[in-house]
Parts: structure tokens; sequence; C-alpha cells
């Protein structure tokens, strides 16, 4: 768990008119559910907003483990005494900002049953612990996200919840787009960065085939940072795409053979 607060704005292009949802949503205090692929920009989305509208983020990485505690905060002892620490949902409230729980459908079921009064007309985090009652203010956003891919029947947001969320859906951005955010965010050229998307074009089509997943935007531009830091494309391309995609030896050889047809 992190908070975040820059005056810089991070790097983002928007694809869909995203941007002015987030920023209505936040404006009416409407919560947000943002839905993709992993590494397709959603975090990245969220980090701009905040900045661009000044607003401090608390991100979570939910996992099987997080409890509505671990959001809400707990009693821990310090210097001999038992003191409340607040969660990062919990400051978020009091402070106004935003927390972004990303991956939500990891977390346990009991952090629903803490969010449904956030993200309805009430508004409201009861904390049982203190007695305390908080009434979200006005600046304050919930956003959260998942991947639809991994769902399956022991994980799925029920009706209740998603009914309570503006929702939007990311995808990997057109060529031209996503060409101009890696040679953004790794400065090399344009004209190198092309074939890495060609590569990653071919990938994503056999996404769900022989890979879990196709390619990420943060892959690409993992591999061609590497390449403008001076390294050759085939080890780049080894770090960055092969090993990270798969651990079967012909799923690589495959994945070899096809990065191939594009820098043979």
């Amino acid at each position: 768990m992190n908070m975040q607060s820059t005056p810089t704005v991070p790097y983002y292009q928007e694809t869909a008119r995203e941007c002015a949802l987030f920023q209505t949503a936040h404006q009416l205090g409407m919560p947000l559910l943002l839905k993709g692929p992993t590494g397709c920009g959603k975090t990245r989305f969220v980090e701009h907003m905040a900045a661009r509208l000044g607003k401090p983020l608390y991100t979570v990485a939910c996992h099987d483990d997080l409890s509505a505690a671990d959001l809400i905060g707990r009693y821990l002892l310090k210097g001999g005494e038992t003191v409340w620490v607040d969660g990062p949902l919990t400051r978020a409230v009091r402070e106004g900002g935003i927390c972004y729980l990303d991956e939500v459908i990891e977390a346990r079921k009991d952090v629903t049953v803490v969010l449904h009064p956030l993200t309805d007309n009430r508004r409201r985090l009861m904390i049982d612990r203190t007695g305390e009652d908080l009434v979200a203010p006005k600046d304050f956003m919930l956003v959260a996200s998942y991947n639809p891919g991994y769902q399956n029947v022991l994980k799925r947001l029920k009706p209740s919840t998603r009914q309570r969320f503006l929702s939007v859906t990311f995808d990997f951005p057109e060529p031209a787009v996503e060409t101009a955010v890696i040679a953004a965010e790794s400065g090399l050229d344009p004209a190198r960065v092309q074939p890495l998307v060609r590569v990653a074009g071919h990938i994503r089509a056999l996404s769900g085939i022989d890979l879990e997943e196709g390619v990420s935007t943060r892959l690409l531009i993992y591999a061609a940072s590497l390449m403008a830091g001076g390294m050759a494309v085939d080890p780049a391309l080894e770090a960055a795409i092969i090993e990270p995609l798969s651990d079967e030896p012909d799923v690589q050889q495959a994945l070899r053979d096809l990065i191939a047809t594009v820098y043979g």
C-alpha cells in the first residue's frame, strides 16, 4: 500500500474520453470501476488523474489475504501504548483523497461490505473498532479495477457491487497510440518502437491459445527502455517479453519464431 502526491503529472495518452469521465465522476462523487487486461494502463490512468486533480492518491494492491481491517485500520502497539492507525481507505476519506483498489476482485469478501456504504448516496465509512461514522467529503473518490479475463466462479464481482460503480473498459491502445506512449516512456525512437508494437499485435492474437494473456504495454516499455539503454534487440526482447510471458520452452520458442518474422 502506498500514498502518492506529486506536483508532476505522469504521462498518459487518452484514448476514449476516459479523462473526462473520471473528472466528471469525481465532481459528482461517483465511484469508478476500471476493467481491462494487465498492463494496459489502468494504474497509470489513475495516477495521472489524481495528479491532474491535485488529490492525494492511496493505492492498494488487492490480494487474497486483504481484509477490511487492512483498508480501515487497526490498533497497533507503539512505544508501549496501543494506538489506532488509519488504513489507506480511512486516510483517503478523512483527507478527501482518491483511494484506488487495484484488482479489487482479489480481496476478501468482507471488503465489499465496507465499500457498499461508500458507493451509494450514504458515502459513509463505519469504523466499528473506534465507533466512528465518517461521512466522505465531496472530494473523496473510490476507484477500483479488475481484469475480467481472469474471472471465474469463485472470483466474480457480484451485481450488487458492480452496479454501485460507473464503469469503463480499458484495452491495449491502437498501434499508433501505443507507439507514441512507448516512445514517450522509454525514449526510444518511434521508428524502432513500431516493430515492437507489431510483435505485440501478433502475440495478442495468440492470447487465450498458448498464453494466458497477451503482452502488456508495460512490458513493451521495458523492452524499449532496454533498447534505448543500448541493449541489442534479441536479449532485450528475451528479458522483457519472452521470459515474462511463459516458462514453457515450446511456447518461448514459438515467441522467438514470431519475433523473427518481424525483425528477421
